[in-house]
């Protein structure tokens, strides 16, 4: 009795597998990956380099935006969202939209009023965030802060 119904049970899982084995095989033959966009390429002595952002789907990937501005870094979270947000809107996206954000602090100690400046920015639900110190400074020009982001359309 035991042997049938390990044998029946093996028989069913056996063609379950190689019915779900099969329709995996055909959707994978119908999948195609969705076309990449990307906005202004910066190039680096005529070499692409990174793009402003690339949209994938309905995923937009904002690359690292950061300088060094005069003032403190009041001044440069203001100049660093700014300018996300202009990708943002490049990309047909908005910070409302934005899901996850990176920040990356030259120092610690600016983390308060890094985030006066960041408060508010993305709407009244604000996206998730990671926020890490990077000692010895953050490309280009040495800059205090510097930001990216993933949002949808």
């Amino acid at each position: 009795m035991k042997t049938e119904r390990r044998d029946a049970i093996r028989k069913i899982f056996a063609s379950l597998a190689g019915i779900t084995g099969i329709g995996i095989a055909a959707s994978a033959k119908t999948v195609s990956s969705p076309e990449k966009e990307t906005g202004e390429i910066t190039n680096f002595q005529d070499v692409p380099l990174f793009s402003g952002f690339t949209k994938l789907g309905n995923l937009v990937f904002v690359s690292g935006r950061g300088n060094r501005y005069e003032g403190d870094i009041k001044v440069h979270t203001d100049n660093v969202l700014k300018v996300i947000e202009g990708e943002l809107k490049k990309a047909g996206s908005s910070m409302e939209k934005v899901l996850k954000v990176n920040v990356y602090l030259n120092d610690m100690k600016d983390f308060e009023g890094m985030n006066e400046v960041y408060k508010g920015r993305f709407g009244k639900n604000p996206p998730v965030r990671t926020t890490v110190a990077v000692p010895g400074g953050l490309p280009p020009a040495d800059a205090y802060i510097q930001m990216d982001c993933i949002a949808y359309v």
